[in-house]
This record gives C-alpha cells, sequence and structure tokens, in this order.
C-alpha cells in the first residue's frame, strides 16, 4: 500500500459531522473556540485575544499538512453548518510510524459522544491510511473528560510524565496514552 502523499487534505464525513481543511470563514469559529478559557484549560494555550491569533492557528494547520508533520481536522456541524472544534494528528514521523492525537470541543457539545464519532475515522485513518503502527494522546492528570474518552477509543495508559510541562507557572504531569496498530485491529476490525 502507499502510504498517503499529503497533497490533497483529505475529508470525511460522520453521521452528524463534516471533517475538513480550515477555511478562511472558520476564523470567527476558530476564534470563539479559543478565546474560551474551558478549552483551553489543558493545553499550553493563551486564550486567543483577537481573531488574527485564530488566522495564525488556521495557518499553522496548513503548514503542519504541508511540512508533513501533521494534519488537523475541523469539526463541522452539518446541520448548523459551524465549526465546533478540531481533532487531528501532530508529531506524525514518518519513519517511526506514530503520530499523536489531539482535539478539542466548544463547550456547548461536550457530553454528546461527539469526539468518540469524529475521533474515530481519524484513528482509523491514521492505522489504514498512514499505516501508524502507533497512536500516543498526553493529557493532563486531571483531565477526565479526556482520559474517559481516551479509555473508550482503546488507549491505554502507559506512563505518567513527571513534570512534563510548564503551564500556569508551574511544572505539570501529563498522562501517556498509546493504542497499537495490534491493538487497534483487534478492538475495532471485524
Amino acid at each position: 500500500m502507499t502510504l498517503f502523499s499529503f497533497e490533497f487534505f483529505p475529508r470525511m464525513e460522520t453521521e452528524r459531522f463534516i471533517l475538513r481543511k480550515s477555511e478562511e470563514r472558520d476564523i470567527t469559529d476558530l476564534y470563539e473556540l479559543y478565546s474560551d478559557q474551558e478549552v483551553i484549560k489543558y493545553t499550553l494555550l493563551q486564550p486567543f485575544l483577537d481573531h488574527n491569533e485564530a488566522r495564525q492557528e488556521m495557518n499553522w494547520y496548513h503548514e503542519i499538512f504541508e511540512q508533513q508533520i501533521g494534519i488537523r481536522w475541523l469539526i463541522e456541524d452539518k446541520a448548523t453548518g459551524k465549526m465546533i472544534g478540531t481533532c487531528g494528528f501532530l508529531h506524525y514521523v514518518k519513519e517511526y510510524a506514530r503520530s499523536e492525537i489531539g482535539y478539542d470541543l466548544v463547550p456547548a457539545y461536550w457530553r454528546r459522544g461527539i469526539m468518540s464519532e469524529v475521533a474515530a475515522p481519524i484513528i482509523a485513518f491514521g492505522f489504514d491510511t498512514l499505516q501508524l503502527h502507533c497512536i500516543e494522546a498526553k493529557v493532563d492528570v486531571v483531565n477526565a473528560a479526556s482520559i474517559g474518552l481516551l479509555s473508550k477509543l482503546g488507549f491505554k495508559q502507559d506512563r505518567e510524565l513527571i513534570e512534563y510541562e510548564f503551564e500556569a507557572g508551574q511544572f505539570i504531569e501529563l498522562l501517556h496514552f498509546a493504542m497499537l496498530r495490534r491493538d487497534y485491529r483487534r478492538l475495532w476490525l471485524p
């Protein structure tokens, strides 16, 4: 099988959502997402102060795709056409067949099974199209919702990263989760 070429941004759909490339029309929605303190609570981001920061974020999504080190899909609600979050891969290393998954969602859409729904085709894309051996995730030890999501998707916690990131003036611990290709095949494929 030929590896994904990064020539065209992959568009996918689930029952309720479209996963697509970011566009100029998404600037306001990106600003609303990343200016929300609850969304960025467990990240290294500071709340966005203006639409220019949202444009920079969108440009970064395009850059990581062009550099072939990541893919960040926007999550568009089919019913409203509104961009409600993002999900995708960071730190893609083709030589080691591994990448890290990340995601975020507007709080009004939390606890509706959305991230489980959109993460499933993205994880499948990682193993089936990018031919990943391992998908990783790093989560703040107090982010119970994200820990629950990863466990539900079949990720296994394999270690704690002590004083791994510097956030809000202090070092914090993260939990490292991973899913191997063999686990994906066992859990997800018939």
